[in-house]
């Protein structure tokens, strides 16, 4: 089994690699090929992605191109985690939408959009060129806003599959707040990318017993902790909302929070630097601790579980991704992208029966799908008025004077992303 990594050179991939080898009996790899157009970085996590192989004993070989034609090249599956103008451009999306007193972040309001307009051209063009050398490979999109670009990869009509390390967060911190194993935890997880509600907690299964009230009971005040929300919150909404939702129902908190203190596009980027040079060590064979606090966490194990079950393996028939609605919230166009429990197999994923959605949240995933397809639409077609009717549907803008200051701010930060511009 062959696949391939676009943005191998990222801090995250020892994370990947790590995955890869230990759970190597899920999804045997035979070679693994890392893409990256920054070469002095390929060379350096390569190199520690063929020792953490080499230490744990994985038969699989490990390449490194900054060919996508060549590296994609008879490839099962590849995985796409790239990040278009860098940290840098990560930065510009966390600070400039706070000059106009609206949330600064990467993958959510106006910064949200700044990456959708870089990334949906991007990621179309090289889905193009794995599909013109191999129109059989899967490709797993972890790259942000994961809604949104796989929406794109879809309507493109590629075999594409959103995945987002979220939800299997909350399946691993639950489980060890009840003492059993992940795989025991079923979650009534709904919504879309970044903006979803853990509806139930089931153990053994879809059917199984409901503890999401027990766990709110006896551990409201950790898992209140981990969203940054009052415990209050958590005890009268019932249910468990990602930390995400804290940009809508903490927002002006939160925007004061984010003027006073650096951004965390500064904080990755200082601690990228310590991780390359770490990773420069011949002597390092394991992913380093302090790549823990990168982010991320868990993504290596959800990335191959999903590409074992697209690909034929051992991974677990039901997992969180991001695939089209096709009926399964019954207020959203069925090509409308949501993340949600789904079946997996070689087909793809089909959406599980979910637990109908109170008005309350129903009502924010209506909202937020269609400035999804407005944001879509502008980083198709371009255009500064595109920009501007996104800006104004998405609730964290929502009136004419931001939204016509953040579409300024917008294009002029990411002029030479924009063919348009």
């Amino acid at each position: 089994m062959k696949l391939a990594v676009v943005g191998g050179g990222s801090t995250y991939t020892p994370e990947l690699i790590d995955g890869f080898a230990r759970l190597r009996d899920t999804l045997p790899i035979s070679e693994l090929v890392l893409i990256d157009p920054a070469a002095d970085r390929l060379d350096l996590v390569g190199g520690l992605a063929r020792r953490i192989f080499a230490k744990q004993g994985h038969p699989g070989t490990i390449t490194t191109t900054s060919d996508l034609d060549a590296g994609v090249a008879d490839a099962d599956a590849v995985l796409l985690q790239l990040r278009v103008g860098g940290q840098a451009a990560r930065e510009k999306d966390e600070t400039w939408p706070l000059e106009c007193g609206c949330v600064g972040q990467e993958t959510t309001g106006a910064g949200g959009l700044a990456k959708a307009l870089r990334t949906v051209p991007v990621v179309l063009d090289i889905a193009e060129r794995v599909r013109r050398r191999n129109p059989d490979a899967w490709i797993i999109d972890f790259t942000n806003p994961v809604g949104i670009v796989t929406r794109a990869l879809l309507n493109a009509g590629h075999k594409a599959v959103g995945l987002c390390n979220v939800a299997i967060g909350f399946q691993r911190k639950f489980a060890a707040l009840l003492d059993v194993t992940p795989a025991e935890i079923h979650l009534d997880h709904v919504g879309l990318n970044h903006l979803t509600w853990e509806l139930g907690v089931r153990l053994g299964g879809p059917d199984g017993e409901n503890l999401l009230p027990k766990l709110i009971a006896e551990h409201g005040d950790a898992i209140a902790a981990d969203l940054r929300m009052p415990r209050t919150v958590v005890d009268r909404l019932g249910v468990v909302p990602s930390y995400y939702l804290r940009y809508f129902y903490q927002h002006d908190e939160v925007v004061r929070e984010l003027g006073t203190k650096p951004s965390r596009a500064a904080e990755v980027a200082a601690m990228e630097r310590e991780l390359l040079a770490l990773y420069g060590d011949p002597t390092l064979d394991e992913k380093p601790e302090l790549l823990a606090g990168r982010g991320g966490a868990f993504y290596s194990e959800a990335a191959v579980d999903l590409a074992s079950g697209l690909l034929g393996g051992g991974g677990s028939p039901v997992q969180v991704v991001n695939t089209y609605n096709n009926g399964t919230l019954p207020f959203l166009p069925d090509d409308a992208v949501i993340e949600t429990q789904a079946r997996i197999g070689a087909g793809g994923a089909t959406p599980l029966r979910t637990p109908p959605l109170d008005p309350m949240y129903a009502g924010l995933v209506a909202h937020v799908t269609a400035y999804e397809d407005l944001a879509l639409q502008a980083a198709l077609h371009g255009g500064r008025e595109r920009v501007f009717k996104a800006l104004l549907a998405h609730p964290l803008v929502g009136q004419i004077e931001y939204a016509e200051a953040l579409t300024d701010r917008l294009i002029a930060h990411n002029r030479e992303h924009l063919a348009w511009a």
